[in-house]
């Protein structure tokens, strides 16, 4: 039945689902840096069904699932409640719980770190002696994983599917079928995705409780995971680095920058001593012009489609001190791991020293892993953002909304009458462009059991936390291992860095990919939610940058240009001094 602007459910936001009453469970946590915002409707019916069942099928596969878990829910382990994407903490527990050797609270750990999660209640049918053997059984074959060939046939899928993407002066009828033909594609590639996501945390889990129980120091798991190198998500890094030593270099290319954003690229065209440097910032376009801030969202802009974002990017590098190379940086973290890994090594006994190299190896290995099956997944999103582009443009031209951003608001089935015909749907878009903007002002609880709390009990973004005193230590997670002293800079937005500058320590409220540029000039990095396999954890390992996540409020508590010490082997955030 089609669904026009009069027949439309009501519900507090269009993309959400109903909560499971078994499952009731649910958190932010981890999937809050794939969509940090209010999630868009277009987006969410296109492939939010299909990231539940690739995430069923990656349980299955590992073994955790067992008969009659999901029933007849649609969607169980993913949903959107009140405009915001939640995984369901509830069934992600059944890892630990039925995983030989892992416990709930070292998933609550990997995934979702410190939250006001209520503990784990047990239940008949939770433990399941079918599921712990297979679970079991694969085991051995994450362990002893040399390499992901799938990972690799996944990155060949993409380039298929980007070849098979019409152009974009194809007609109304051939672009619209792209999101549908998209559906299997991404199922695949989440379904990879998870399944790599899921295996890391086996080896991760026993280095951590080798270095717990055998040697005594949990600590030691951080710099033992440092420097693994080949982490996709940091490579454009190493690119703006680059962009970043030209301009620093260059007097009429730091005089171009120094003159602001406004009018940046045109200045740049005039200039006679850039013609190098667009050379080279146009292949860092045509490489990695496919990521950008909330890159999961096709509402979103991305380097390609928004160039100044990272010109941000290069603008905060070019002052950066030469020793945050990240090749400097990441080869420190190296040298570290190497040390770490002798000392471990030779402190444990023969059967447990084999136990640890596996687990290591493989920990590493899936850490690569997870990151290459997300890029590939941008990848493949971008080409169905570039398709929605073109055809809000169009639309545009029939009457519609200029912002090719307002159509995201309207579900797959609505967008495709809406590109024929915008007109009667003006007011449903004005309508839920005002509910995006209340929902976008408030603060979704990161944790809720049963039914979501409503929306106007919320805290307020623009609250204020109260500020902590000099002196006062901030409990986190240590992320990643290294101290560092610094004036505190709250950044809320990747595109704007604000001050953030050399010798300063980046405070954030969350972070995914388009975050990791600003990560290489600061001292440090602060975040106010994260977990062990966080984003932030994971890129600051490969940088060599000290890294404490989970944070609490640190972004409202911690005044911009307090003076901090971050330490990433103890997870403490210390106030020296009030600004």
């Amino acid at each position: 039945m089609t669904t026009t602007p009069d027949s439309a459910p009501e519900r507090i936001w269009m993309a959400d689902n109903d909560p499971s009453e078994r499952w009731p469970l649910y958190t932010r946590g981890n999937v809050g840096e794939v969509f940090p915002l209010v999630v868009y409707p277009l987006s969410w019916s296109i492939y939010g069904g299909e990231a539940e069942n690739g995430w069923r099928q990656a349980y299955r596969d590992f073994g955790v699932v067992a008969a009659g878990d999901f029933g007849d829910d649609p969607m169980v382990i993913l949903g959107v409640f009140g405009g915001y994407c939640y995984i369901n903490a509830s069934y992600v527990r059944m890892v630990g719980l039925r995983a030989p050797g892992s416990s709930v609270e070292a998933i609550d750990q990997q995934f979702f770190g410190e939250s006001d999660a209520p503990p784990y209640v047990p239940r008949p049918g939770d433990k399941n002696l079918k599921a712990s053997l297979r679970i079991a059984k694969g085991l051995g074959k994450t362990l002893f994983a040399k390499s992901l060939p799938a990972l690799e046939e996944d990155k060949q899928k993409v380039d298929e599917w980007l070849a098979s993407v019409p152009p974009l002066d194809s007609s109304d009828e051939e672009l619209l079928a792209v999101f549908t033909r998209f559906q299997p594609v991404f199922r695949h590639l989440f379904h990879h995705h998870l399944l790599t996501t899921t295996q890391v945390t086996v080896g991760a889990a026993m280095v951590a409780e080798l270095c717990e129980k055998k040697l005594g120091d949990l600590n030691l798991q951080i710099p033992l995971l440092g420097g693994i190198g080949d982490v996709e998500s940091a490579a454009p890094s190493t690119s703006l680095w680059a962009l970043g030593r030209q301009v620093a270099v260059s007097p009429e290319l730091t005089r171009v920058y120094d003159e602001g954003f406004d009018g940046l690229d045109q200045r740049l065209a005039a200039e006679p001593m850039a013609a190098e440097y667009l050379v080279a910032f146009g292949a860092f376009i045509d490489e990695f012009g496919f990521r950008g801030p909330n890159e999961w969202d096709l509402s979103s802009d991305t380097w390609e489609l928004k160039p100044r974002l990272a010109h941000a990017a290069v603008d905060r590098m070019r002052n950066a001190a030469s020793d945050h190379a990240p090749g400097i940086q990441s080869g420190q973290l190296k040298a570290r791991r190497a040390e770490a890994t002798a000392d471990a090594r030779s402190r444990l006994s023969r059967p447990d020293r084999v136990q640890f190299d596996r687990a290591l190896a493989s920990a590493h290995l899936f850490s690569q892993g997870r990151e290459r099956s997300k890029t590939s997944i941008i990848r493949a999103v971008h080409s169905t953002r570039l398709v929605q582009r073109e055809l809000a443009r169009r639309a545009h031209e029939r009457g519609g909304p200029a912002d090719p951003v307002d159509s995201c608001l309207l579900t797959l089935e609505e967008f495709t009458e809406f590109v024929a015909d915008p007109t009667p749907w003006l007011d449903t878009i004005a309508e839920r462009r005002a509910r995006h903007l209340e929902l976008s002002e408030r603060i979704p609880p990161f944790v809720f059991s049963g039914p979501q709390p409503p929306p106007d009990t919320w805290e307020r973004r623009d609250s204020k936390a109260d500020v902590v005193d000099p002196g006062a230590v901030l409990q986190g997670i240590a992320g990643c291992a290294g101290k560092a002293q610094g004036r505190a800079r709250v950044v809320l937005d990747p595109s704007d860095p604000g001050s953030l500058g050399p010798g300063d320590v980046l405070v954030a409220p969350i972070t995914d990919p388009s975050w990791t540029p600003l990560f290489v000039p600061a001292e440090a990095v602060v975040v106010d939610v994260g977990a062990v396999m966080s984003h932030a954890v994971i890129v600051s390992r490969e940088l060599g940058i000290p890294c404490v996540v989970s944070v609490t409020d640190a972004t409202r508590k911690i005044p911009d240009g307090a003076l901090i010490e971050v330490d990433g082997d103890t997870g403490q955030v210390t106030v020296l001094e009030l600004p």
